[in-house]
């Protein structure tokens, strides 16, 4: 059965080194992160907010291409909100895979590497849904 892992985390959490270690070399396994969109053609990381939504539109479609060609996929987005997490697991339902969410901690104190505001940081800690 195919799983959809939806790994959630604050910035610096350590959410794209978690999902890149758990491909632990597979070739059936997709990774897809709404960061992706934001990199140019010479590797540089040039966020825009004015495209976040579309980013994510992107990287819910790559999720789609990848479990339509059988791939297991790795979302890993910050996901703060149940609407964001619900998006992936009707993903999974879908596509009848199974769906896993993990959360990571930034217990080892690790910056973020996109230069998220410690205010808007904050922000995502208050929204941050939880379902145990």
């Amino acid at each position: 059965m195919q799983t959809l892992y939806l790994i959630r985390g604050l910035p610096g959490s350590g959410k794209t080194t978690l999902a890149y270690n758990m491909c632990n070399g597979r070739s059936d396994i997709a990774v897809v992160e709404a960061d992706h969109y934001f990199i140019d053609k010479n590797a540089n990381y040039i966020f825009n907010s004015s495209k976040l939504h579309q980013a994510h539109k992107r990287c819910q479609n790559d999720v789609i291409i990848y479990l339509m060609r059988g791939f297991d996929v790795i979302v890993s987005n910050t996901s703060t909100t149940e609407k964001e997490v619900k998006i992936y697991q009707d993903l999974a339902t879908e596509f009848n895979a199974k769906f896993v969410s993990l959360i990571v901690e930034n217990r080892h104190g690790n910056m973020n590497i996109h230069n998220v505001s410690p205010e808007k940081i904050e922000q995502m800690k208050n929204r941050f849904s939880i379902k145990l």
